[in-house]
């Protein structure tokens, strides 16, 4: 029988590994109508355990993409965080509640908790609507990157070469040869496209084990409903609701009792889920805790922080996710840090694949998630020493104070919220003209706000108007359009916008210069619902009669109004650009459109 001879395939993006960075990218991706494949060597879905807790500031990403609707449907929701420390009685007694989300401007002021299945599922979902399906058992033998530099700077070209092994039936080709443009690994912690190009993890090892069990608990502890952070005598417990009357629970274990003294390593046949929840409910006295329907789900696993020395490879192979950074699930960071490098990520490949962007846009991946990524193991190394910390008492005189660990818990709460991540300087971040709008931090999320829609008074929050479909948007903060002065500034405005060398008009091509699809403005203006005429805004500001809204109050009264204070932008106005992740680019006053122009000339692509 002949030998079945591999086959030869082209695709924008190849996506190896298929969890929820590589989910989120791939799904992005087809949202941007990109050719992408997205492969994993798993045979099934996960379907129990795995990550389960997401940031409010990835709940907004998700609504971002039309999904946030879904995935809180159902999750759980966790508002309130409940702190345990020992009793004099020798067990453990409630000290304080508190709430779980310490940021301010979040729009969603809680986390959620949903499976890692359930999570995957509503991607799945959205991409088989937009024909793209996970190719399971599929596995990467070997990946090359060409090495003519005149091939890897040609954006038409297919550099990375990728033989792809699928198990199949016998005598169907087990053998593909991709050829790509781009290739993201967003393969695990034990990533192999980062070992492949000898990419090495730096960081530490801590000596911390914990351990993890899935139920649906009979118990009589009074929080089980909120996440509570136990510190007793006997360890440490971290316990988080979920889905389905299910309970997470973490629970601190000894060395001697897991690890081999032969290898060093933690071994799983030491302990199983019986032992590890004897230790949980030795930690929770004089609480009871009794799974109703067994143990749904268990790991084990020593904590380590470690961030791989480079995310990119000739900025034709990137890698995300756990493949680049690893750290505790303490601060409940590793599904939602991984989510995000991909939502980072997506919109820049994207841009560059279609041609609207230099190459050089794919540099600010590396430069604004492996700074948040060390910043991320900073952090988490600090508060996973204090979690695991023997609590202060009598006889433990060095051990971690209450106080202390909760002045940490709520100090960096917009970090572990994702809604305090700041990216620094670069060509998608120009840092000017903040001292206009204090409220809009360049760098930073563009904000959740209430502003009225001037055409029929609907209410929109502003997120809701900048979804990620890979376009800028450009906010104009057009003032009050009735003061003489102001509007002889919008009516400059609007002409500088209109000549030739502005950023709308080089960056169309032919035929487009009227509805750029690269850009989306939206205006918002001063004054009161009962009397403002959108229609009389120049057309350039109200391309369509839902793109032009009030700083006003809703019809009831109850919110909205204080947009311009909120944001610190005074009646002169500004603009404000943002990034297609929902990211603030830069801001500019009404008659500097030319500091526009310099911003989008740094990284976009004239069409030819």
């Amino acid at each position: 029988m002949p030998v079945p001879v591999a086959r030869h395939s082209e695709v924008d993006v190849l996506v190896v590994g298929a969890g929820p960075a590589g989910l989120m990218c791939a799904n992005a991706l087809a949202n941007a109508r990109v050719n992408v494949r997205v492969v994993d060597k798993r045979a099934a879905r996960v379907t129990t355990g795995q990550a389960d807790g997401l940031s409010p500031r990835t709940i907004e990403v998700f609504q971002s993409y039309g999904l946030a609707e879904r995935l809180i449907r159902e999750s759980v929701q966790v508002h309130l965080a409940a702190f345990y420390n020992p009793s004099s009685s020798g067990g453990i007694e409630l000290t304080s509640r508190a709430p779980d989300v310490t940021a301010p401007s979040a729009r969603y002021p809680f986390e959620v908790a949903l499976h890692q299945g359930a999570i995957e599922s509503i991607f799945l979902d959205s991409m088989r609507a937009l024909g793209v399906e996970v190719e399971l058992s599929t596995s990467p033998t070997s990946i090359e990157i060409s090495k003519d530099e005149n091939e890897l700077t040609d954006p038409a070209s297919y550099p990375v070469r990728v033989v792809l092994q699928k198990d199949t039936p016998e005598g169907e080709p087990q053998e593909e040869i991709v050829h790509a443009k781009y290739v993201v690994g967003t393969d695990g912690a034990h990533s192999w496209v980062r070992k492949h190009f000898d990419i090495s993890m730096d960081g530490e090892q801590s000596e911390y084990i914990w351990g993890v069990l899935d139920m649906v608990p009979d118990t009589d502890f009074p929080d089980v409903r909120n996440k509570s952070l136990v510190h007793s005598n006997h360890g440490s417990v971290l316990l988080i609701p979920r889905e389905k009357d299910r309970l997470r629970v973490y629970m601190q274990l000894e060395d001697k009792d897991i690890i081999n003294p032969a290898t060093g390593r933690v071994d799983k046949e030491r302990m199983g889920p019986d032992q590890m929840l004897e230790v949980a409910r030795k930690s929770i006295q004089p609480y009871k805790l009794t799974p109703t329907t067994g143990i749904l789900w268990w790991t084990l696993y020593i904590i380590g922080q470690r961030v791989a020395s480079t995310f990119s490879i000739k900025n034709r192979v990137l890698i995300a996710g756990d493949a680049c950074h690893t750290h505790s699930p303490k601060a409940g960071q590793g599904m939602n840090a991984s989510m995000n490098d991909a939502h980072n990520l997506a919109w820049k490949i994207a841009l560059v694949v279609r041609g609207w962007a230099d190459t050089s846009l794919l540099s600010t991946y590396e430069s604004e998630r492996r700074k948040f990524a060390l910043d991320l193991i900073a952090f988490d190394k600090m508060f996973s020493t204090l979690f695991s910390g023997k609590p202060l008492t009598e006889e433990n005189s060095d051990g971690v104070a209450h106080e202390h660990f909760m002045k940490t818990f709520q100090t960096f709460g917009g970090f572990t919220s994702g809604i305090g991540v700041h990216y620094g300087p670069s060509v998608a971040v120009l840092e000017k003209n903040q001292e206009l709008a204090s409220g809009l931090v360049i760098g930073e999320r563009f904000p959740p706000y209430k502003f009225i829609r001037a055409a029929d008074a609907w209410p929109f929050d502003i997120q809701d108007l900048l979804p990620s479909d890979f376009r800028f948007k450009v906010i104009v903060f057009a003032g009050d359009y009735s003061d003489p002065l102001q509007h002889a500034r919008v009516e400059s405005m609007v002409a500088d916008m209109q000549k030739p060398e502005s950023f709308l008009n080089r960056y169309a091509a032919p035929g487009e210069s009227s509805a750029n699809p690269r850009f989306d403005i939206i205006t918002i203006g001063k004054g009161r619902k009962e009397g403002f005429e959108f229609l009389k805004f120049p057309t350039l500001l109200r391309s369509h009669w839902s793109k032009v809204f009030i700083d006003d109050t809703d019809v009831t009264g109850s919110f909205g109004g204080q947009g311009y204070s909120y944001y610190g932008v005074g009646p002169e106005g500004v603009l404000a650009v943002v990034r297609p992740d929902g990211y603030i680019g830069t801001i500019a006053p009404l008659d500097h459109v030319d500091e526009l122009n310099a911003y989008f000339a740094s990284f976009m692509k004239i069409p030819a």
